[in-house]
Formats: structure tokens, sequence, C-alpha cells
């Protein structure tokens, strides 16, 4: 939760290549005070089954830049070996490929306090798109 001295992240993921929340992703999170700061790590959590993670670290006051890494290669990899198990119990189109193009994602963002920044990540194996939500 932000405060007058602080921002607060929240993040979900959209397997948009199956229309699905993207249920256990490990997101870690990070923080630096300015753009020549070294980044702090924060610690981090996984995607629910919701494709949510409500349980971020609090940022500390001073911060001014945030980095969410979004480890999706074992998620694809998973989700890869669900479709070769269904396939191979029905007449499925066969998957082209075995993994994500982009085996992580890192969202790096500004931050003010007093400030609640959501960033919803839409995702696919071979493309992504992230933005501010609510």
């Amino acid at each position: 939760m932000s405060t007058d001295t602080t921002a607060s992240v929240s993040t979900h993921i959209l397997d948009t290549s199956i229309g699905r929340p993207a249920g256990g992703v490990a997101i870690a999170l990070a923080a630096r005070a300015g753009s020549d700061a070294e980044w702090t790590a924060l610690g981090g959590s996984a995607t629910d089954a919701d494709g949510r993670c409500k349980d971020l670290p609090a940022l500390p006051e001073g911060t001014t830049h945030v980095r969410l890494e979004f480890e999706t290669e074992a998620y694809f990899s998973t989700q890869h070996s669900a479709k070769k198990q269904a396939e191979a119990q029905q007449d499925a189109p066969r998957v082209r490929d075995s993994g994500a193009f982009f085996p992580e994602v890192a969202i790096t963002f500004a931050v003010t306090p007093g400030e609640h920044y959501h960033v919803p990540l839409l995702l696919n194996p071979f493309g992504y798109s992230v933005y501010r939500g609510s």
C-alpha cells in the first residue's frame, strides 16, 4: 500500500496465447533511488491461479525507479508439457515451438511517492505487452 512517502506496486499476467491467467510465474522486485543508483533487490513472489501477485514487498522511501522481473521460461516450459499431453489425447494442432522466445521479461518504470502502480503483463510465447493499469 502506498503512503505519502512511498509508492506501491502490484501486477498480474494474462497468457494471451490461451486466453487465461498465467499462474505460478516467479516475479522479482527491485528498486533504486535515482537514475544513477544501484538496484536493490527487495524480494519477490509468484502469481496465483488468477495470474495475480498481491504480496510484493513494500517499496522503501526514496524509491524513484522500480524493476519487475518475470521468469517466463519455466512457465512456458510447463505450458508446453501440458499442451503435448492434451495433443496426445485429441486431434489438436501441433505446437510449433517448445518454449518462450523471451525467457524472462524485465519491466523498469518510474514511480512517485503516494501513487499505486498496477503493471499488467499480457504475455504469449513470442511477445508481450505491458501498461500502467488501475
